[in-house]
């Protein structure tokens, strides 16, 4: 009995994927040029990450208690936080380079706006996101305990 295969999809083709690219969304906040925005956007993304633990470490003292289950329960408000009010209302406000609904057709815009859960990204992008600030939020406080 000879067995196929599986088929494969490429990564980013499938309906349910994420493609979100944070670090060229970060970037390309601070230059037009896609090579720089995607360096910028990977260290803008490391020191934001190195923020947040400092902010998850000073939740932890501040209530006299650590492990990876709050960890995970700060990385859940810190992912619904940023995949709802963050990209959706904030981001599009600041960033010079992302569309909105009043984008022109003579002004094409860099970036499509990420939408509510970051849907515009893919209808996986919302698990994947969670799922990594869950992740985060486990480390940080797994590593504080």
């Amino acid at each position: 009995m000879r067995l196929s295969p599986p088929s494969r999809i490429p990564c980013g083709t499938a309906p349910t994927s994420a493609r979100i690219d944070l670090p060229f969304l970060l970037g390309t906040a601070f230059s037009s040029n896609r090579t720089r925005a995607k360096a910028l956007g990977y260290g803008a993304h490391f020191v934001n990450g190195q923020i947040f633990a400092l902010i998850y470490y000073a939740v932890f003292v501040a209530i006299g208690h650590a492990s990876w289950w709050l960890g995970c329960l700060l990385g859940l408000v810190h992912g619904l936080f940023a995949a709802t009010a963050l990209v959706n209302i904030l981001l599009p406000l600041v960033h010079p380079r992302m569309g909105t609904p009043e984008t022109s057709a003579p002004r094409v815009a860099l970036l499509e706006p990420p939408g509510f859960l970051m849907l515009n990204y893919g209808r996986g992008t919302p698990t994947v996101t969670l799922a990594a600030h869950l992740g985060y939020g486990a480390i940080v406080g797994g590593f504080l305990t």
